[in-house]
């Protein structure tokens, strides 16, 4: 069986085959949950909230600022030019430079870790169109075959309808 899953109408049923999942001896983390909207109002809806995205966008910044100010010292700098005694690296023009740099390195970082923590492009065997009509799918994705009767229980003492994907 390559995963098993139940749809749910509410959030209430979903969290409590969430429960019973984690009671039958699963892990968090092979436990798939899937909504059309946010629950954050139950426990299943906020286990994959804290991200590292912020500190991975400021390192991404951190990467443009400085090559916007490495591009623009060694563009003022490596070339001969007459600037009429003004100072050769001008630091008003350059801010512009640097400040789009900066802005780029952040939400260049921030696209990429969306993608990989969304895990997208990724296919999941996990899915059903009735979760974009409202319905939450609570499943696991390739469960050991001796388990699946212990989930399949689980999973239908909730009150879902159990799939199967073979």
């Amino acid at each position: 069986m390559k995963a098993l899953y139940a749809l749910y109408p509410n959030g209430r049923s979903a969290q409590q085959a969430v429960n019973r999942l984690r009671s039958a001896g699963l892990a968090e983390a092979d436990i798939t949950v899937m909504s059309s909207q946010p629950m954050e109002d139950f426990e299943f809806g906020r286990r994959d909230k804290a991200t590292r995205m912020w500190w991975l966008a400021c390192g991404g910044g951190l990467l443009g600022l400085l090559a916007g100010l490495g591009l623009t010292w060694v563009t003022e700098t490596w070339w001969a030019m007459d600037v009429g005694g003004l100072p050769t690296f001008a630091w008003w023009p350059n801010v512009i430079i640097v400040f789009e740099l900066t802005m780029l390195g952040a939400i260049l970082t921030t696209v990429v870790t969306l993608v990989v923590t969304a895990r997208l492009g990724r296919g999941s065997r996990l899915y059903d169109p009735a979760v974009s009509q409202g319905m939450i799918l609570v499943g696991v994705d390739g469960p050991a075959a001796d388990a699946a009767p212990d989930l399949r229980a689980a999973l239908e003492a909730a009150g879902g309808e159990v799939k199967a994907i073979e």
